[in-house]
């Protein structure tokens, strides 16, 4: 019902979003935030994540890293600090997706959390991916992945497994569905396609949820989206979010007004 429900009212949303007005709380003023994708992947990833916070007044950082051609330790010198730099403020927030939490957790591990405010990663393996342990040998997988990819698993070359707890403001979420069952046959318990849940809790974080989201489209699902502006915002997880409450917000307008109507829990509908 509710998928159905969000197929009946975003193309009107997305007809409105033209004309909706920013966002009249302004909780990103002053702040900004350094969004990093995860292997194989590119900033782009993260195109509509960058317009929410903006609505939100945030100022975005968004760099591209070259995550297949080095080792964790070597991206992490490289991305991290010119994105710090980027920012030009004295505490910068972080939106992670997959392995970009690992180069936060790295450049942690070598520089001390002075300039990090809050942090959501979205579906970290932070104690590594049995996917890799068990694809890891394979030549086709380290083509694809590279040396960073190569660091990803749970045995004894896990870079994630040897990185200290974490002492920053941090919010997990980590997602319950697969697009890839031999992948998800891999892993233990609940998970992602790439990623179980149980890998992706950390020690030190401060909250976190589960979604019935996917490893490879969670930094674009509007329910992921609205959960990590609400930590960013609060220091929490709104766990009274609604999926269609979550995609009006993601759009701009939580109470609906961009419709003109107004909002509705989804007990209510």
């Amino acid at each position: 019902m509710k998928t159905f429900e969000t197929l009946l009212v975003l193309p009107l949303i997305l007809a409105n979003c033209v004309q909706a007005q920013p966002s009249l709380k302004d909780t990103g003023a002053g702040r900004c935030v350094v969004l990093l994708h995860g292997l194989a992947r590119t900033e782009t990833s993260f195109a509509v994540m960058e317009a929410v916070l903006k609505t939100e007044g945030y100022k975005v950082v968004r760099p591209g890293y070259p995550s297949t051609s080095a080792r964790i330790e070597e991206l992490a010198r490289q991305t991290l600090p010119a994105a710090v730099k980027s920012c030009g403020t004295e505490k910068v927030d972080f939106v992670t997706h997959s392995m970009g939490g690992i180069l936060l957790r790295q450049w942690v591990a070598d520089v001390g959390d002075g300039h990090v405010g809050r942090a959501v990663m979205l579906a970290p393996p932070n104690h590594g991916s049995e996917v890799v342990d068990a694809l890891g040998a394979l030549a086709a997988f380290n083509w694809m992945n590279g040396p960073a990819g190569a660091q990803m698993g749970t045995g004894k070359n896990s870079l994630p497994l040897r990185l200290p707890p974490v002492t920053f403001d941090l919010g997990v979420i980590a997602g319950t569905q697969s697009l890839n069952p031999y992948f998800s046959s891999l892993l233990p318990g609940r998970d992602d396609g790439k990623v179980s849940v149980k890998s992706a809790r950390v020690q030190g974080m401060r909250d976190f949820i589960t979604l019935p989201v996917t490893h490879t489209f969670i930094m674009m699902n509007p329910t992921a989206i609205a959960q990590t502006m609400a930590y960013l915002n609060t220091g929490k997880f709104d766990r009274s979010l609604g999926f269609v409450d979550a995609v009006l917000d993601t759009f701009g307008c939580p109470d609906a007004e961009c419709l003109g109507v107004s909002g509705d829990s989804d007990a209510e509908r």
